[in-house]
């Protein structure tokens, strides 16, 4: 991306930041139920293949945990009667997915060798020969990336990356729309519900969060939560708010036992946020 591209989005981002404490609530990517352990098998292995499938799922281990176990234990607690505890558990999970992104880029050099600048400067044909079987590696490449971008919205040096985000998660979703049950439109429901100045669009997060239901079934609270989060709030739409999360609390965990864990963590943090609503709405 030339400098004149990457100053102008730094300028909208100090802008955004500056006036939209929410975003800081947005992260990006799925709730997931087990933590990889990491070594230094990476450096050892001459199996390509087997080191990139071991990057990616450390990338990914470590975002989900960052997002069902810390994030959420911040949600439950609430920013205004916890601050200093909420301020830590999120610093820790910005850590985290900071750790994931550098794996998940390993990964992705691995798979692509040369294209980390590539992705900073021009990120689009950097990902042009990607292909169906990377969408996992392009999927949580942008769920670390964007989580941690979540969380340091106040930093621009983070923040500043963005474009990578998307153009790692529109690749994605143009190889296999429906890949993981949705999971890709689930994430674009939190993509663009970011400012205007960030590639927002409500309009657009809407038709995600249609197309992540009717791929799931209605079975997952993720998108419900997403939309709650990142739309209703910004248009201090009380009552969508809470219709959007009694619905994420209605869905009943036993209906697919492979994702319980990932179900019952969502739920969780949409009561948190039900039981923290007035901070978030002002009338």
């Amino acid at each position: 991306m030339p400098l004149l591209a990457r100053l102008t989005i730094l300028a909208a981002i100090l802008a955004v930041s500056t006036g939209c404490a929410l975003v800081k609530r947005r992260a990006v990517g799925m709730v997931a139920s087990t933590l990889a352990s990491s070594g230094d098998v990476f450096t050892r292995d001459d199996d390509l293949e087997l080191v990139g499938e071991l990057l990616i799922a450390t990338c990914s281990n470590f975002t989900q945990y960052g997002v069902a176990y810390l994030e959420t234990e911040a949600a439950v607690l609430g920013e205004a009667q916890h601050h200093d505890e909420v301020a830590h558990l999120n610093q820790r999970a910005l850590k985290l997915y900071l750790r994931a992104k550098g794996y998940c880029l390993r990964a992705m050099e691995v798979r692509f060798p040369g294209i980390g600048p590539k992705l900073l400067t021009d990120p689009v044909p950097a990902l042009a020969n990607a292909e169906k079987k990377d969408v996992p590696l392009l999927y949580w490449m942008a769920a670390s990336w964007g989580s941690a971008i979540g969380l340091g919205v106040d930093r621009p040096d983070i923040v500043i990356d963005m474009p990578a985000v998307r153009a790692l998660a529109d690749r994605a979703l143009a190889l296999d729309e429906s890949w993981a049950k949705g999971a890709l439109h689930e994430m674009f429901v939190s993509l663009d519900s970011l400012p205007e100045a960030l590639g927002g669009s409500p309009a657009h997060a809407r038709e995600h969060f249609t197309r992540a239901i009717e791929l799931q079934k209605g079975q997952s609270p993720g998108p419900y939560v997403a939309l709650a989060t990142g739309v209703a709030v910004p248009a201090q739409d009380r009552a969508e708010f809470e219709k959007l999360l009694q619905a994420a609390l209605a869905i009943d965990p036993e209906k697919d036992p492979s994702v319980r864990l990932v179900t019952l963590v969502q739920q969780r943090r949409a009561k948190a946020l039900l039981d923290h609503i007035d901070t978030l709405f002002t009338k």
